[in-house]
């Protein structure tokens, strides 16, 4: 009957290591900033803008 009780004992432990494990790494993986590149369209169009930009600084 003992060896009964210290095995559920163990496994709720494991268990509970797992659960609180997988809880901090989940927290970990939101917490990351992704960082992505821009798409082509819009870093041609900032491109634009800031040639846009000069020109009209050249001008005054």
């Amino acid at each position: 009957m003992g060896s009964y009780i210290a095995v559920i004992v163990v496994s709720v432990i494991v268990v509970a290591m797992v659960i609180i494990l997988s809880l901090v790494t989940l927290s970990k993986g939101y917490g990351y900033k992704h960082k992505i590149d821009p798409l082509p369209d819009e870093e041609e169009k900032k491109d634009n803008d800031r040639d846009n930009e000069n020109r009209k600084e050249e001008k005054k």
